[in-house]
């Protein structure tokens, strides 16, 4: 009996060990940090809007967006859409107005990112379907908080100075 407790205790000792080497390792990839790390797949819920008109909007359900976070990069789409987009019979007929409308809430984006010790996350676009927000000298800087598998994310600054009216971005971890 003594000797299976050993085992047991030995065995519970060396899983503590490997959760604690994970997140010490984790720590090493994020850059000395002992922060959650923010690597993953995730998937926005909610959008709070600040100025007017300032309003709150639940993502419907499936949620048609993904952030993909790995050690360095980040890649985004989004479907910011607030109902499901028209599908066209035929772009190459479509009207300026029904390309718009199908268009231009989607947004697809990537990059690299740098997340700091005082929680700022400050993302630097490659490669954007808005030629305007990429390229040398542009970065977003946001503010983040974290609960878990829940991140809360929200617009500080730009390459052009602070936002006026920062929108607030709650995404949830799905891998």
């Amino acid at each position: 009996m003594t000797r299976f407790l050993f085992c047991v205790l030995t065995l519970a000792l060396l899983a503590n060990a490997d959760v604690a080497r994970q997140r010490v390792e984790g720590a090493e990839r994020d850059g000395g940090s002992t922060q959650q790390s923010i690597q993953g797949v995730w998937q926005t819920v909610e959008i709070t809007i600040t100025g007017p008109p300032a309003r709150t909007i639940t993502v419907r359900e499936p949620r048609p967006n993904l952030t993909i976070i790995t050690a360095r990069h980040y890649s985004r789409l989004e479907d910011q859409s607030e109902k499901p987009r028209a599908i066209l019979a035929d772009p190459a007929k479509a009207s300026a107005d029904e390309l718009r409308a199908v268009w231009g809430p989607f947004v697809g984006e990537a990059g690299t990112y740098e997340l700091t010790g005082d929680n700022l996350l400050t993302m630097r676009p490659i490669v954007s379907k808005n030629p305007a927000v990429m390229g040398p000298g542009v970065f977003i800087t946001y503010s983040l908080k974290r609960d878990g598998d829940t991140m809360w994310v929200t617009q500080q600054r730009n390459q052009n100075g602070p936002f006026a009216n920062p929108f607030t971005v709650k995404v949830v971890r799905i891998e």
